[in-house]
């Protein structure tokens, strides 16, 4: 209500007009956004993104209006400007600094991807080699740090203790905390960073079975090196598949990088506050490890267990998700994001039957699956509403067909983030972004007096 007890008129109108500073475009016209408040306009910038994209620049619009937004989710809500990730949810386009993700899934290591996120370009030969070599320096952990995995509890999940480890390196490298730091320790902390990752997921996978630790072998490749952690006994030789390892590194690319979504976004809010990076990086582990996000694919192998364990009907189950009225749900089909199918879903596929086919696996809960999809990419139900299998639908049974437990999943789903999180942090950090500080619309109580206890009724 305005000063007159009548509601204010508010309206958008957006025009097209010239600006002499092109700051906000490529291109020599661009829009403005009008919007009236209380019979009063005030003009926005309009952002044209590389592949067309449209948002009105609000940046200053409390400091003019007095007015905010009120967005629940941020989903239309734009917090940065980014040049890593290009995701167009309609079209089922997925692309890394330009590269499409059908490509680098096929050609390129895991990597080279990582190298690809954080510095703009696929590096050539003698980067690759050079960036590679620092990771290998840094695959260690420090000793120390074994003490802290024996403390805590034998059933603690993977997720929690990755979050912690990963935290806890900070206090090894303290260096790493000093917000000023020179542009050579940055980097140093991202290697160690990509590098120890795959020891800590490794050594706390070990840590719940009681095994012995697996130290790095080096002269391994980064992913067929993080298998041989997680699988190797000291009595045994152990081999690394090559089509094992080769869908590992294609769903750790799948899952690199994927625009502002809700841990990433997570990443860099705590970044923005110049918390170090490895904090940063724990926090976003934290936020992934929610069912509603890193841990979908842990829920495919629980609800397929689920059907495994009620007798295999697959059909009643199909039909209790068809059932509006039924509150059960199949998890793995559709995506948020993805209105078509989901790109990633497309190239896991098939390596997915690559890894069935060599493994010979004789698991009902993957026969269910094979079932299950099959029923889903012919259903009508499902294919009028675009419910196709999506990735976390076919990592979840590659992951089970290669043996990681099921609470290991979305372990496997962080360490392939982390170079997209590290790549999102450094270009915050780079860019010199502001401390992250949504507002918020308040509901609560008016002013009150306080009312001593006595006289309370």
């Amino acid at each position: 209500m305005n000063g007159h007890g009548t509601a204010p008129r508010t309206a958008l109108r957006v025009t097209l007009r010239t600006l002499s500073d092109d700051t906000f475009t490529s291109t020599a016209m661009s829009e403005k956004a009008t919007i009236i408040l209380d019979g009063k306009s005030y003009e926005f910038p309009v952002i044209t993104g590389s592949e067309g994209e449209k948002a009105i620049d609000i940046s200053k619009l409390r400091d003019d209006t007095g007015y905010i937004t009120l967005d629940f989710g941020y989903k239309n809500t734009g917090a940065t400007k980014s040049a890593i990730t290009f995701l167009d949810g309609e079209e089922g386009i997925l692309h890394y600094r330009g590269y499409p993700i059908e490509q680098l899934a096929e050609k390129a290591s895991f990597l080279e991807v990582a190298y690809l996120l954080l510095f703009g370009d696929l590096p050539n030969k003698k980067q690759l080699d050079e960036f590679e070599g620092n990771i290998r320096y840094h695959s260690l952990v420090h000793e120390d740090m074994k003490r802290f995995f024996e403390h805590f509890p034998s059933n603690a999940h993977p997720m929690g203790i990755l979050s912690a480890m990963v935290n806890s390196l900070s206090t090894f490298y303290p260096k790493s905390q000093d917000p000023h730091r020179p542009q050579a320790l940055v980097l140093r902390t991202i290697y160690r960073l990509i590098a120890k990752m795959p020891t800590l997921a490794a050594i706390s996978y070990k840590n719940n079975l009681g095994h012995p630790y697996m130290y790095p072998v080096n002269k391994l490749g980064y992913v067929e090196n993080f298998l041989h952690m997680m699988f190797a006994l000291p009595t045994e030789e152990y081999k690394v598949d090559p089509v094992v390892s080769s869908a590992l590194n294609t769903l750790l690319i799948l899952h690199a990088d994927h625009e502002q979504n809700c841990s990433t976004s997570t990443v860099r809010i705590v970044g923005s506050s110049q918390s170090n990076l490895y904090s940063a990086v724990s926090a976003g582990i934290a936020a992934l490890w929610g069912p509603l996000h890193g841990g979908a694919n842990q829920e495919v192998i629980e609800m397929l267990e689920t059907i495994r364990n009620d007798g295999g009907d697959i059909q009643k189950w199909v039909d209790k998700a068809k059932d509006k009225n039924d509150p059960f749900r199949l998890f793995g089909f559709g995506h948020r994001v993805y209105k078509n199918f989901d790109p990633r879903a497309r190239i896991i596929k098939k390596a997915c039957d690559d890894v069935l086919k060599k493994m010979g696996v004789n698991d009902p809960v993957l026969d269910i699956a094979k079932q299950l999809e099959e029923i889903a990419l012919k259903d009508d139900y499902f294919v009028s509403r675009k419910l196709y299998p999506n990735v976390d639908f076919y990592s979840g049974i590659i992951y089970r067909a290669i043996g990681i437990p099921t609470r290991m999943f979305t372990v496997m789903f962080a360490l392939g983030r982390l170079p997209g999180w590290i790549a999102q942090w450094k270009e915050m950090v780079d860019n010199k972004e502001p401390i992250g500080r949504p507002r918020q619309i308040y509901t609560g109580a008016t002013k009150r007096d306080y009312v001593a206890l006595k006289d309370r009724s």
